[in-house]
């Protein structure tokens, strides 16, 4: 059967918008075939905490006992952006800097975003340093296995000031955070030890270092490791459900 003319206008006119919405489905690539739009590129850093935000979770000048004062020449943070990951240093370490402000720094592996202090007891001369670091996916869990293989690395060192022996043991230890590690130093020229917690967090590992007290500074690790873990979770727990 012969359509008439005015039969093929209505069927053309009825075509018109299928062709439109196919041809605006995709686009097309230089020889007329259908090319899905690009994926945008994840944010390698979506959803870590930054400086400004971990400088919030350290303990506050409240926390700190009477006599305690800050050592504005130790605090440091990134800010509200996030600086690229540091590449791995395989060499030994600088073994003295476990009684460094930011030992931490001694696995080779830095984070992307980080927030530090240090109190110091002016008439004791105690120390107590606070420090949280955040990586990228599962280096957080790297950075505590390379914790411990300082400590294998580190079994002694000279100290530059009293050039006597520093006696360095480590373990792990349970009940703060996801893992965590304590380092131990003593040295019989000192009159007490210094105590080192690494712990982490998620993403996050939380380090302190303790001169304060008759027990190579451990109560007082232990405490300001523990503060510090709570105001991580809690300020994680806030930005997740944003």
């Amino acid at each position: 059967m012969r359509l008439s003319s005015r039969a093929l206008t209505m069927l053309a006119a009825a075509a018109l918008p299928l062709a439109l919405a196919s041809c605006s489905a995709s686009t097309s690539s230089a020889d007329g075939s259908a090319t899905a739009a690009p994926a945008k590129p994840k944010d390698p850093n979506a959803g870590l905490l930054t400086g400004t935000q971990l400088k919030k979770a350290l303990a506050p000048a409240s926390y700190f006992p009477a006599g305690f004062a800050a050592d504005p020449s130790a605090a440091r943070d990134t800010g509200d952006t996030y600086q690229a990951p540091a590449t791995k240093n395989a060499a030994k370490p600088h073994c003295a800097g476990l009684g460094a402000t930011s030992w931490i720094s001694l696995t080779g592996v830095e984070g992307v975003s980080f927030a530090q202090d240090s109190r110091i007891d002016k008439n004791t001369s105690a120390e107590l340093d606070q420090e949280i670091d955040v990586y990228r996916g599962t280096t957080a869990a790297d950075v505590m296995k390379d914790v411990a293989k300082v400590v294998a690395a580190c079994p002694s060192y000279t100290d530059s000031d009293t050039h006597s022996t520093v006696k360095v043991t480590g373990t792990s230890t349970a009940g703060l955070g996801d893992e965590a590690y304590t380092i131990t130093l003593t040295d019989s020229a000192w009159e007490s030890g210094t105590t080192l917690i690494a712990a982490r967090a998620g993403t996050a590992v939380v380090s302190v270092l303790s001169t304060d007290g008759s027990d190579n500074g451990a109560a007082s690790a232990k405490k300001l490791a523990q503060q510090v873990l709570a105001s991580v979770k809690s300020m994680k727990g806030m930005a997740d459900r944003r």
